[in-house]
């Protein structure tokens, strides 16, 4: 089922995005690069929303506004009824990027420490909100290893822990799984349906697969080719935790039918773009 983006907040809106465009410069070329044009979306505390679109599209641009990495050329966000102006609020928002964020000279528990004072919770408290946290992804046997001691999805377990334990209202996911086997994206993303329904947070979560899309949201945004408007929402209307048994319903592939039917004419126009000297240019995901 698909709706259109909602236009005014509600007393449940954990994030509010309003008419948020973004311009870059573009060296060489006489024109500057539209890669967001105005986009307006709430997201509902507790909510699973996935951004899905072609590359380029502006995906990963719109989470780092919404994260306060930068600032929109205009609009506004607002988290947890402030507005973020070009600047992070780790008190209330935790990433998870594709790329592991650990510093490889620290072991596991001690990468946790350091996230934790940053977000000034009291040291008393630093080792057990790790460990629940590492116990939740099946990693506490792990706490003491380094991180090159650890595969890659054993990275991005403990990098899932790490925005868990900080114990932030919204979780801001760019990919994390993208680097994944397809056994081990779907091991993580039932793990996430579960800490979602243990936890309650807010995630906004990019993704390129319609599978994980439908699997794990509660709505997914599928976005334009660049600049990147939304097109519309797709409701999934699914309980979580979910189990692996939703990917065998009919519905679950009625679903990313129709994603794939949204999406079509866009991976088309970006692919046209790419072809094209005076369109070709990379924003991102």
């Amino acid at each position: 089922m698909t709706t259109d983006a909602p236009l005014a907040a509600s007393a449940d809106t954990a994030i509010s995005i309003r008419n948020v465009t973004q311009r870059y410069a573009a060296s060489g070329a006489a024109d500057d690069v539209l890669a967001l044009d105005n986009i307006s979306l709430d997201v509902k505390r507790g909510e699973f929303v996935c951004l899905l679109g072609p590359s380029g599209c502006g995906k990963s641009t719109l989470l780092n506004i919404v994260g306060g990495l930068f600032k929109p050329t205009s609009g506004d966000v607002t988290v947890g009824g402030r507005k973020v102006d070009g600047a992070p609020h780790p008190d209330e928002i935790a990433f998870v990027f594709q790329e592991s964020t650990l510093f490889p000279w620290y072991t596991v528990i001690e990468n946790f420490r350091i996230a934790l004072k940053f977000q000034g919770v009291p040291k008393a408290e630093w080792d057990d909100r790790a460990m629940f946290a590492l116990k939740a992804v099946g990693m506490a046997s792990f706490a003491r290893h380094y991180p090159t001691q650890l595969s890659v999805g054993m990275r991005q377990r403990v990098n899932m822990a790490r925005g868990i334990c900080v114990k932030t209202n919204i979780l801001l996911m760019d990919e994390p799984f993208a680097a994944l086997d397809e056994q081990s994206r779907m091991v993580l993303g039932e793990d996430l349906s579960i800490l979602l329904a243990e936890t309650g947070k807010t995630i906004v979560f990019v993704t390129h697969s319609l599978a994980e899309a439908v699997f794990l949201s509660d709505r997914i945004v599928v976005m334009t080719a660049r600049p990147g408007r939304i097109k519309t929402i797709v409701d999934v209307r699914e309980a979580h935790p979910r189990a692996p048994d939703f990917m065998l319903e009919p519905r679950f592939g009625e679903l990313r039918n129709e994603l794939f039917a949204l999406l079509r004419d866009e991976i088309r126009a970006t692919m046209a773009s790419q072809r094209d000297p005076q369109g070709a240019s990379g924003d991102g995901a």
